[in-house]
C-alpha cells in the first residue's frame, strides 16, 4: 500500500491521489486501506516515515562513528542529496503542495522535518560533548544544515532542471561543507 501510495503522491501529490485510487492501485478495497492506516494521513506519514531521508539519516547515524567530521557531513549532505533525487516528482509536487496542505497534514510534515533536525541535532549535540564542536544551539546547526542542502536541491533540481551531475554535486557538497565548518569571515589575528 505504500508502494502504491509513493507513486500516486509522486505523480498527482498528497492533495490529488485519492484513497480510493491509491486502494485500487494496491490491489485492496479501500475499507482496507483505512483499516491498516486509519486515515489518508496517517498513510501519508508512514510513507514519509518509509520513503524519505529519514530512515536513511537513523540507519546512517552508526556509520558516523569512524570518520571525521568533514567526512561525516560530506556523507550526510550526500546521501540526503540522492534521496532527495530519487524522489524528486514526489519532492517537487509536495512542496508546491505545502501551503495549501488542510492543518493535519501540515502538522504531519512539519512533523516529519522536525525529526530529520532533531537526528542531525543529536549527531551534533555528541559532538560538542565530546568537544569537537563549539557551542551553538546543535538545532539551529541541524536547521542550517538542512536547510542550505534542501534550498540546493530546489534551486538546481526544482528550479533550473537541468539535472545536477555527480561532479558538481560533489563540488557544491564540499564547498557547502567548508561554508558550515569555517563559515566565510577571514579572521586575521
Amino acid at each position: 500500500m505504500l508502494k502504491a501510495t509513493l507513486r500516486l503522491v509522486s505523480e498527482k501529490g498528497y492533495l490529488g491521489a485519492t484513497t480510493r485510487e491509491i486502494a485500487q492501485e494496491a490491489g485492496v478495497t479501500e475499507l482496507t486501506l483505512f483499516r491498516h492506516f486509519g486515515s489518508k494521513e496517517k498513510l501519508f506519514e508512514d510513507l514519509l516515515n518509509s520513503y524519505t531521508f529519514l530512515p536513511m539519516l537513523r540507519d546512517l547515524m552508526p556509520e558516523l562513528e569512524g570518520l571525521s567530521y568533514e567526512d561525516a557531513l560530506r556523507l550526510i549532505a550526500t546521501r540526503f542529496l540522492l534521496s532527495l533525487k530519487d524522489r524528486k516528482s514526489m519532492v517537487k509536487i509536495l512542496y508546491s503542495e505545502t501551503t495549501i496542505y488542510p492543518e493535519k497534514v501540515r502538522r504531519v510534515y512539519n512533523k516529519f522535518v522536525d525529526e530529520i533536525r532533531a537526528t542531525l541535532a543529536g549527531y551534533f549535540r555528541t559532538l560538542q560533548k565530546r568537544g569537537m564542536l563549539r557551542r551553538v544551539s546543535p538545532e539551529m546547526a541541524a536547521s542550517v544544515f538542512h536547510g542550505m542542502i534542501f534550498s540546493y536541491f530546489r534551486s538546481e533540481e526544482i528550479m533550473r532542471e537541468p539535472g545536477m551531475t555527480k561532479i558538481k554535486m560533489e563540488k557544491n557538497i564540499q564547498e557547502f561543507i567548508d561554508i558550515f565548518m569555517h563559515g566565510t569571515f577571514r579572521d586575521e589575528h
